[in-house]
């Protein structure tokens, strides 16, 4: 993928995509690399954190991409980067399948809406990230009995409702961009996002309580 700096606007770019120009491509996911991390360093089982590198990640996804640029057909529900996040998603679930293999909880029934990760699987994430300043070893029952109250505390939560918490507060998606991932409505997107924020406020409050005792 070339870094070399490109005035072309995203619009144009975009175009260039959709008439199979590779180097427009390869500026695109580049302008997208930081976000496409993101999705990565939250999605990576943490098994392979340390073993598999980010970056290795996102250059497969990036040749699956080149290879599957004829199939790109943007429109006003499926923007270019959603189409290279769902695409960086399916690598990781790929990986996940090469090196964990059965010891992996079963990569299949990770994928969930509309091609995302599942329930169990999204609620595990948002648990090590949220409880991730407790790395000690003194600390280590103190995470494992805050991680199963936060884990089922968020398997409460429906799919979606998880989904668009994740999606939101941790990959730093937009709201519209949110919607195109799970194939909802914009005002649907927004309204499950203030309920999923409000019920992560009461369940990490329960959990300040219980390290606070």
């Amino acid at each position: 993928m070339s870094n070399t700096a490109d005035n072309s606007s995203e619009a144009e770019l975009v175009n260039r995509v959709v008439q199979g120009d590779q180097q427009a491509l390869a500026q695109l996911f580049d302008q997208y690399r930081e976000r496409l991390w993101r999705t990565v360093n939250f999605r990576l089982d943490q098994r392979l954190h340390g073993r598999v590198d980010a970056d290795d990640i996102l250059q497969e996804a990036y040749l699956s991409a080149s290879q599957r640029i004829s199939h790109f057909q943007p429109d006003a529900s499926h923007s270019c980067f959603v189409w290279l996040r769902l695409i960086v998603s399916q690598t990781l679930i790929d990986i996940h399948r090469r090196h964990l293999g059965a010891k992996k909880r079963d990569a299949s029934r990770d994928v969930g809406i509309h091609g995302g990760w599942n329930a169990e699987s999204t609620s595990y994430s948002l648990s090590s990230l949220l409880l991730g300043h407790l790395t000690s070893p003194s600390h280590a029952a103190l995470r494992q009995e805050l991680s199963e109250q936060l884990e089922s505390a968020l398997s409460a939560m429906s799919d979606i409702d998880q989904e668009v918490l994740a999606l939101r507060h941790f990959e730093e998606l937009t709201n519209r961009e949110t919607a195109q991932v799970l194939d909802i409505s914009e005002q649907a997107a927004s309204v499950r996002y203030v309920r999923a924020l409000a019920r992560l406020k009461d369940v990490l409050t329960a959990i300040a309580g219980t390290t606070e005792e």
